[in-house]
C-alpha cells in the first residue's frame, strides 16, 4: 500500500486521531499491551486505514512521540547570547517537566543508554541540528562534537527516565546542560 501524501489534510487528521488514541491507550496500559483493534476502535478508523499510515504500533508510537524529539532539540537550543554554564535554559527544565504524563511510553521506546527506536530518532535529529550549528559557526571537530552531544543527551535522558539517575527535573536539566556546555567548549 502507498502511504497518503504528508500534506493531505485528511491524512494528517487521521494520523492525529491515531496518535491521540495511542496516547490514551498508553495511559491505561503499557505499549506492549496495546493492540491495533482497540486502537482503531478508539480512533474511529478502520484497521486498513491504520496500515495505510503505519506499518505497526511501534511506528505509530514513534510518530506520536516525535514531538518530544522536536521539543528536546528546541529546548537545548533555546538560549541566546552567551549560555549560562551552570543553569539550563528554562525551556530545558520545562522539557523535562513535560515528560511525566507519558513517561511509560517514552521508556518503552527509549532504552537505557539512549537506544531504542525513539533514541535513534532523537540521536539523529539532535546530531543533525548540532552539526549544522557547529559547521555554521566554523567550530572545530563539528562531526565529533555533534555525535557526542547527541549521544550524551539521549543517554542521560533515557537513563533518567529509567530511574538510573536520581534527580528532579531542575537538577537533571542543569546537569545535562553542564555536560553539553563542556562538550561544546572542549575543542
Amino acid at each position: 500500500m502507498t502511504r497518503a501524501a504528508p500534506h493531505d489534510p485528511r491524512a494528517a487528521r487521521t494520523r492525529a486521531r491515531l496518535r491521540e488514541a495511542l496516547l490514551a491507550e498508553c495511559a491505561e496500559r503499557p505499549l506492549a499491551e496495546v493492540g491495533v483493534a482497540a486502537l482503531v476502535r478508539r480512533a474511529g478508523v478502520g484497521r486498513a486505514t491504520f496500515y495505510v499510515h503505519y506499518a505497526g504500533i511501534e511506528d505509530l508510537a514513534i510518530d506520536a512521540c516525535a514531538d518530544v524529539v522536536r521539543e528536546a532539540v528546541e529546548a537545548l537550543h533555546s538560549w541566546t547570547g552567551r549560555p549560562d554554564p551552570v543553569h539550563a535554559p528554562p525551556a530545558l527544565t520545562a522539557f523535562f517537566d513535560s515528560l511525566t504524563p507519558h513517561a511509560d511510553l517514552y521508556r518503552a521506546l527509549l532504552t537505557p543508554g539512549g537506544g531504542g527506536p525513539l533514541g535513534r530518532v532523537l540521536h539523529r535529529d539532535l546530531r543533525a541540528y548540532s552539526l549544522r550549528e557547529r559547521e555554521r559557526a566554523g567550530a572545530a571537530d563539528a562531526p565529533l562534537i555533534a555525535s557526542a552531544v547527541a549521544a550524551t543527551f539521549a543517554g542521560v535522558l533515557a537513563d533518567w527516565l529509567h530511574g538510573l539517575l536520581d534527580a528532579d527535573t531542575g537538577h537533571i536539566a542543569d546537569e545535562v546542560w553542564q555536560l553539553l556546555i563542556a562538550l561544546h567548549t572542549s575543542r
